[in-house]
Formats: C-alpha cells, sequence, structure tokens
C-alpha cells in the first residue's frame, strides 16, 4: 500500500494526489490512528503529521486533500501544478487533472454538493486558460479559438470529447475552404484554357 501513495522523488505534490486517486485512495477508510500507522508518505514532514489528525474513520482521499496538503498550504497560491509544457494530448489531459485535483485541494471538505472524483470537476474558465498556456505551438492556436460559457463548462472527463469534437469541426472547415478554393482555381484554369485568343487589330502601312 505505501508503494502505491507514497511520494516519489521529486515528485510534484499534485501529480502526487493524482496518482494517489487513480490508485484507489477513495476506496479507503482509515481512523485517524490508522492513518499515523503509514508513516511518512508525502515526504513533507507538515503533510505527514496532519494526515492522521481526525480521529473518525475518513477516507485516505479525503485526508490527503485537506486534512493534509491544505493544511500545509493554506493558500492556492502556494500549491502549483506540474510546471512546463505538455508535448501530446493524452499528456494536456492530464494535466487538466492535475488542475483540477489543485481546486478540489480548497473545496469545503463538509459541502456534499461538491465532487470528489477530479474528472467530475468543471473545467473552469482560469482552468482553460491555464491548459492552453502549457500547450505546445502546434496546439495552442487551435486550442485558443475553442470557447465555451460559464455554464456550459464542461467537466474534465468531457474535455477530451470537446476537443476532439471542436477540432473535428475545425477540421471540416478547413476542408470545406480548401475545396472551394480548389474549385475556383480549377474553373479559373479552365476559363483561361477555353477563352479565344484575343482579335489583334493590325493596321497594314502600305508603301
Amino acid at each position: 500500500m505505501r508503494k502505491d501513495f507514497s511520494r516519489l522523488p521529486g515528485e510534484n505534490i499534485i501529480t502526487r494526489l493524482l496518482r494517489c486517486w487513480d490508485n484507489g485512495a477513495s476506496s479507503l477508510e482509515l481512523e485517524g490512528r490508522e492513518a499515523k500507522q503509514l508513516g511518512s508518505l508525502s515526504r513533507e514532514g507538515g503533510i505527514d503529521k496532519a494526515i492522521g489528525k481526525k480521529a473518525q474513520a475518513l477516507s485516505l482521499w479525503r485526508r490527503l486533500l485537506s486534512s493534509s496538503v491544505r493544511e500545509r498550504y493554506p493558500f492556492s497560491k502556494d500549491v502549483v501544478c506540474r510546471p512546463g509544457k505538455w508535448t501530446t494530448m493524452e499528456r494536456g489531459i492530464q494535466y487538466q487533472r492535475e488542475l483540477a485535483v489543485r481546486e478540489m485541494v480548497y473545496y469545503d471538505p463538509d459541502n456534499a454538493q461538491l465532487p470528489t472524483d477530479p474528472d467530475e470537476v468543471q473545467c473552469t474558465r482560469p482552468m482553460w486558460q491555464k491548459f492552453v498556456r502549457s500547450a505546445p505551438s502546434s496546439y495552442a492556436n487551435s486550442l485558443a479559438v475553442i470557447d465555451w460559457k460559464s455554464e456550459e463548462a464542461p467537466t474534465v472527463d468531457e474535455v477530451p470529447g470537446r476537443l476532439w469534437q471542436d477540432e473535428d469541426s475545425l477540421s471540416s472547415s478547413l476542408v470545406s475552404a480548401v475545396e472551394k478554393l480548389s474549385q475556383d482555381v480549377r474553373q479559373l484554369k479552365e476559363d483561361i484554357s477555353y477563352s479565344p485568343p484575343a482579335q489583334t487589330h493590325i493596321s497594314a502601312v502600305q508603301a
């Protein structure tokens, strides 16, 4: 179990939290004394100390989010997601999930209406802007034109579908434009080919 939830050397704290979620931290219920017995999981004393503070049975996921990371970092500006550019769409979606986890760290843990699953977090405009800014140049221009109203913002697990949908739409429009341009060029060539030669009137100068 420690292998699944221990922070790897040099691992970003948010990346580690997402890995814990993917490894089933939400399904592991622990009382405070049991959580303390896990020892050092995060490689940060403040976080590991706080994880066993609450005596009642709570999921390891909830303990990791609100009971440890948020207590260690009370201000969201102090928690950053993995820096740098992502290079594939798959890695980009993973980064989007990390942004969702960062949002969840500062959720009210007693608000039952808020999602406990990172993939069910709504992709807010600030999250989307960070996602676009982290995109490589080959994706950035296309992503920048994709937008949605706040009330229609997709959840994180809906983002890939929206991306492919918008990509298909943009591609279809581009194909149509290219086909129309090709038709115009062909028509222009045909007009040039079948046009009779211009009549040239030469006045003969008789000696």
